[in-house]
């Protein structure tokens, strides 16, 4: 459903990056996860599968709002290189990105630390799914998104 919402909503390749983004950090929390099962004896649960899918929709919130920024700034400065409309499009939303991380963030450390039992792992592994969101939108897929369009624009250049 996600891949299909973005690649209406954007290009094949801003959703195929995306995706990218969003394997990363759900990787990045399983396996997290999966070493604290082996060293910790920490069980997956439902409350496991509902932070995977929550941390799924707020990294999927993060990269559309960084690529709608990069969409707006290659109709608005055509002339910039793919390199430089994406760098502009991050450092625009970059406050943003950070600021609603680090307010999602502090709720879930009180809950991690201050909370019952039940929902200590789910506040953790939604803690570390965030922060791998804020890093893969802000990071990966901007950064792959740059790659992708900078090569095929030269090879369009040396096709012509």
């Amino acid at each position: 459903g996600i891949a299909v919402y973005l690649s209406f909503r954007f290009q094949r390749d801003y959703a195929f990056f995306a995706i990218v983004a969003l394997l990363h950090d759900v990787l990045i929390t399983l396996g997290v996860f999966a070493v604290l099962g082996l060293i910790a004896g920490v069980e997956v649960d439902s409350l496991f599968l509902v932070s995977l899918l929550t941390i799924v929709g707020f990294s999927v919130n993060d990269t559309v709002v960084i690529y709608d920024r990069v969409r707006e700034n290659f109709v608005n400065t055509p002339e910039l290189s793919v390199d430089e409309i994406v760098d502009n499009a991050v450092s625009q939303t970059l406050t943003r990105s950070i600021n609603t991380t680090l307010t999602t963030l502090l709720p879930l450390v009180a809950i991690f630390l201050f909370g019952g039992s039940t929902l200590k792992y789910f506040a953790l592994a939604l803690i570390i799914g965030f922060v791998a969101g804020a890093y893969s939108s802000i990071f990966i897929a901007s950064t792959l998104l740059a790659w992708w369009r900078g090569r095929s624009h030269r090879t369009k250049i040396v096709q012509a």
